[in-house]
């Protein structure tokens, strides 16, 4: 029986994938549109595959945040400095990723949200 290889971490590729993928906060079906596949093939990749696949390795850690070597389980993940919440910065990242007039329309109505927030929260 041959036995699937594992990164120095000890875990087979795939699962870290999947596991990197939801610890951002991502779907297969986000991450394949991300990197321009199919979910099909992201599903592939975290069941199947023993390596990761070589034209996707700079997309991923992009996309995931990492370092080559923290995908690939050589060096251990940092720990989160950052958001908690890695769903909402994942699309504030994309946001940033739009032209400048429709950002604007999007953060006045962010803005508009907080505001109506802020104004419950006093009147409570």
């Amino acid at each position: 029986m041959k036995r699937k290889p594992v990164t120095p971490q000890g875990q087979p590729f795939g699962e870290r994938l999947a596991e990197l993928r939801r610890r951002v906060g991502l779907s297969q079906r986000a991450l394949a549109a991300e990197l321009g596949i199919s979910q099909r093939m992201v599903a592939y990749y975290e069941s199947q595959s023993d390596y990761p696949p070589a034209h996707l390795l700079a997309p991923l850690t992009e996309v995931l945040g990492l370092s080559a070597d923290e995908l690939l389980g050589i060096k251990p993940l940092k720990t989160p400095r950052g958001p908690t919440n890695q769903r909402l910065w994942h699309r504030f990242q994309q946001i940033e990723k739009l032209p400048l007039a429709e950002r604007r329309q999007l953060l006045g109505v962010v803005d508009a949200f907080l505001d109506r927030n802020r104004l419950l929260q006093k009147a409570s």
